[in-house]
């Protein structure tokens, strides 16, 4: 058995990703943009009709709870960045990341961001891993590809368990 790091990582994202297939093929349309609480986070169109994510430059308190559209537009953020960071090109800043949209188009294009992804840890090499890397440290040192291989696991997985919860919640509120 191969227990090397690339293959171990791959096999904790491929893990977590059969977890977020769960509750992506369960959403519908209307799961998106529902607000469990009156403090939430979500996406609104703005005057372009371009969806644009509620955001704040400092952490508010309280924290605003999520809607499962603005959690997946923050994956999409954070992993288009990931990914340009991986390719060594010019990361795109949180305003240049557009949200396709509830339903359909939101899995369309997330799953196009694990294909990219796939192909990013398909090429990577056991001796890749020890390879520094910036992303999403900025400025702390001794950071390395694994570490940012281990953190976007992570951070998928927290993100996923959002969404799940999210989900489950209204499903079993069922008074929309």
């Amino acid at each position: 058995m191969d227990t090397s790091g690339s293959t171990v990582l791959r096999w904790q994202f491929d893990l977590v990703w059969s977890l977020f297939e769960f509750h992506l093929d369960r959403l519908e349309d209307d799961d998106y943009l529902w607000e469990p609480v009156g403090l939430c986070w979500t996406l609104r169109r703005d005057e372009r009709g371009v969806w644009v994510p509620d955001w704040a430059d400092s952490e508010p308190d309280p924290i605003p709870v999520p809607t499962i559209g603005w959690i997946s537009w923050h994956i999409g953020w954070w992993w288009s960045v990931a990914i340009d960071h991986m390719r060594e090109r010019a990361p795109r800043d949180r305003t240049e990341i557009e949200w396709p949209g509830p339903g359909p188009a939101v899995t369309d294009w997330l799953h196009g961001l694990r294909k990219e992804w796939l192909r990013i840890l398909n090429q990577i090499a056991e001796a890749d891993l020890d390879a520094p890397a910036a992303f999403p440290w900025q400025g702390e040192s001794g950071m390395s590809v694994a570490h940012t291989l281990a953190w976007v696991n992570g951070e998928l997985m927290k993100n996923v368990a959002e969404i799940g919860q999210l989900r489950l919640l209204r499903a079993a509120r069922n008074d929309d």
